[in-house]
């Protein structure tokens, strides 16, 4: 069993530059405003080489109405559930607060073991009294350190390692090894092999990666129901919801099975127009947003049935396109929308004209608030995740090559034939081609697009993105 260790104490004492340093990455949004950490989120994090999973919070306050702040912290509460050790931090510069007492007191009543951590001591003159009152909290041996600078955290990570279970073997990270090299030698050596297949050789490898959960991201605008729809979709109010937008700030994470498939969900912050957001903590949560969908491997774009795919939800769906992404549109608030065959046509028609890149993705008409049509929703993320991995075999693909070429060859370069020579399929997700020409330069971003078309129609590859890479035959003298 994996140690899961739940970082937790009132805003603004480095919660979550502590967890950013322990998983190595700058997952967490830090500011010095407090309250930005809205909902609990989870990672993996490492003490020393030992692999756990860590667990970052909202800030603790005493509030019990239907502010964010009582929502913080009935979320954080719930954190506390899942973990089993809690590190509670404490500001070693400001030293003791009520709300430090309050909540030490509610965590030792509490069936979980508690290690007690006095943060900012990177001074320790300044920090001397912070430390020495935290004895008086009736949780153990305060261990000072400094989140932001490091100090300290050889004592942190010896008081953790004693609840960390005996060691077992990690899977290695995903690896992209869906592909080869996409210049040099690789692909000189593959030209003209009707037999070649990229992934031959290493199929129990794709198959142990099969395996892990799908990366999904809900993406949009904010205030269009992501949250609510995460929520709807595992059955629990696992990140907080309400009437106000931009509540999501950490895009999180949490685990869904759908048909025996385990799914990795992310909700994340909305993203409205860069030239809107005058916020520094906004702006965090918007990178935040786009690495989501540079990591996931499918995006739901949720847009308001009732405001079509307006500007923004284009320049979103074209950057998840761009970045090689399985699309999918969920158009919420069905239940709300009046005129539902107008509103049909519409979404319809704005992706017709405006996204020719993918034509044919797939949207989904939902409700998050009355779940109705998730399965659906649900059963197409399955679908496009497993047309993202199409792979063709390669002398099929030269035979209908031939044929697309005689039906409808490429523009003359000087009045020479443009003569396609040969095509691979050279990596997956998305489904990715090398089409050889003797003159590649020169084959107009047109015919590329009729060469995509033909895939998906005779292939069956649709609603997702497919790339085409043209090269020209290696020189044997050069």
């Amino acid at each position: 069993m994996t140690l899961r260790l739940a970082i937790i104490g009132r805003p603004n004492v480095g919660k979550s530059t502590l967890f950013n340093r322990m998983a190595k990455k700058k997952l967490a949004i830090i500011d010095d405003t407090p309250g930005v950490t809205r909902d609990w989120r989870e990672t993996d994090g490492w003490v020393y080489d030992k692999k756990i999973t860590l667990i970052d919070t909202a800030g603790l306050e005493e509030k019990f109405d239907k502010s964010i702040e009582a929502r913080m912290r009935t979320k954080t509460e719930e954190a506390l559930g899942h973990a089993n050790l809690v590190l509670f931090m404490i500001d070693g510069r400001s030293g003791l607060n009520p709300l430090d007492e309050h909540f030490a007191d509610w965590l030792r009543r509490q069936k979980i073991p508690v290690i007690l951590c006095v943060n900012k001591c990177e001074n320790e003159t300044a920090a001397a009294a912070g430390i020495s009152e935290a004895w008086t909290l009736g949780l153990g041996e305060p261990i000072a350190i400094s989140s932001a600078h490091g100090h300290g955290l050889n004592d942190l990570y010896q008081a953790i390692l004693q609840y960390i279970p005996e060691d077992k073997d990690d899977d290695d990270d995903d690896k992209d090894i869906y592909g080869i090299n996409l210049s040099g030698e690789e692909l000189d050596k593959i030209e003209g092999n009707v037999d070649f297949d990229f992934a031959e050789g290493i199929e129990e490898k794709l198959e142990e990666i099969e395996e892990k959960p799908i990366k999904l991201a809900i993406v949009g605008r904010p205030n269009v129901g992501k949250s609510t729809l995460m929520n709807a979709l595992l059955g629990e109010e696992r990140v907080m919801t309400g009437p106000e937008a931009g509540i999501t700030r950490d895009a999180i994470a949490a685990y869904l099975n759908h048909e025996g498939k385990e799914i990795r969900i992310v909700d994340t912050a909305g993203l409205r127009k860069k030239a809107r957001i005058t916020n520094r903590i906004e702006k965090m949560a918007a990178d935040d947003s786009l690495r989501a969908i540079r990591l996931a491997q499918v995006v739901v774009l949720v847009i308001d049935g009732n405001k079509i795919m307006d500007k923004q939800d284009l320049i979103i769906a074209r950057h998840v396109i761009n970045e090689g992404r399985a699309l999918i549109i969920a158009v919420n608030k069905w239940d709300a929308v009046k005129d539902r065959e107008q509103a049909r046509e519409d979404v319809k028609y704005k992706i017709r004209t405006s996204l020719g890149q993918l034509k044919d993705v797939k949207i989904v008409m939902i409700s998050a608030i009355r779940r109705r049509k998730l399965d659906k929703l649900m059963d197409t993320v399955l679908y496009v995740y497993k047309t993202w991995h199409s792979r063709l075999p390669t002398g099929k693909l030269n035979r209908w090559l031939s044929s697309m070429e005689s039906h409808h060859p490429p523009p003359l370069v000087s009045n020479r034939p443009n003569k396609l020579k040969y095509i691979a399929q050279i990596k997956s997700r998305p489904p990715t081609f090398a089409l050889w020409c003797s003159k590649p330069d020169e084959l107009p971003e047109t015919y590329k697009r009729y060469i995509i078309n033909g895939i998906k129609e005779d292939f069956g590859i649709e609603a997702v993105p497919i790339r085409i890479h043209a090269r020209t035959s290696k020189n044997p003298y050069s």
